[in-house]
């Protein structure tokens, strides 16, 4: 805490003022930039891969001098970066749209009986599809809750996400008295990552903080609160306190 005692805190020159400055627009601009540049390239590598699959007829450039009547040295050249993007959210759109449907619904389940009877194949497909049914399938549940236990050991606090109930084999021969709870304990800075711990439901604190913002709590290592005024505020009131 401040007392009329401590000395003025001296004022920043205009070097310092200059690095702050500069510091301030980078934590502006690098999240914006870095978004922008990730979005900008994985676009231009969905078309890399999408354009040689379409006939060179029907590509934006000859499209266009085709309309235009143009040959030769008159001939335009288009590049529209993002196009084959939204030709490839169609063509995934209908495929999904067909193997909804019963035809579309058999010649799936045909062609995996296809794939389970090839030795190579069937096991990176096997793991393709686990991996995008967890990724991407909505049918797929989330975690429940942000939650707090004490991990590593006691007295030692770590942020965790609840995901289930145990159930099965590993509830019934857990030596507990009461209910197992599944909680997955992330890891910082990289959540993927992780660890995944029972614990006896009346271990569990349950936060009441957002998924997102347990995340990002994890994520910042600490720095990023959720309600930061709040918390901050908080922290105050308890110094004023103790003093």
């Amino acid at each position: 805490m401040t007392t009329p005692f401590d000395p003025e805190p001296k004022r920043a020159g205009p070097i310092a003022r200059l690095r702050n400055s500069f510091l301030t627009g980078i934590v502006v601009i690098a999240p914006v930039g870095l978004t922008v540049w990730l979005i900008w390239t994985v676009i231009g590598w969905v078309d890399g891969f999408v354009w040689p699959f379409v006939p060179d007829a029907y590509h934006p450039t000859e499209l266009l001098n085709r309309f235009l009547g143009l040959s030769g040295e008159d001939r335009i050249e288009v590049n529209v970066r993002g196009l084959g993007v939204v030709i490839f959210l169609v063509f995934t759109i209908t495929v999904g749209w067909i193997a909804k449907g019963l035809i579309g619904r058999s010649l799936i389940s045909f062609a995996e009986q296809l794939v389970d009877r090839t030795p190579v194949v069937r096991s990176i497909y096997s793991g393709i599809k686990q991996l995008a049914e967890t990724v991407f399938a909505q049918s797929e549940r989330s975690f429940e809750k942000a939650c707090l236990i004490q991990y590593p050991r006691k007295d030692i606090w770590a942020i965790g996400f609840i995901s289930t109930n145990a159930r099965g084999e590993v509830a019934a021969k857990a030596q507990t008295m009461g209910g197992l709870v599944s909680v997955f304990v992330p890891t910082t800075p990289n959540p993927t990552s992780g660890f995944l711990l029972f614990f006896p439901e009346e271990d569990v604190i349950e936060l009441d903080m957002s998924i997102e913002d347990a995340a990002k709590l994890v994520i910042s290592a600490g720095l990023v609160y959720p309600n930061g005024k709040e918390a901050k505020a908080a922290i105050e009131g308890r110094f004023r306190k103790a003093s």
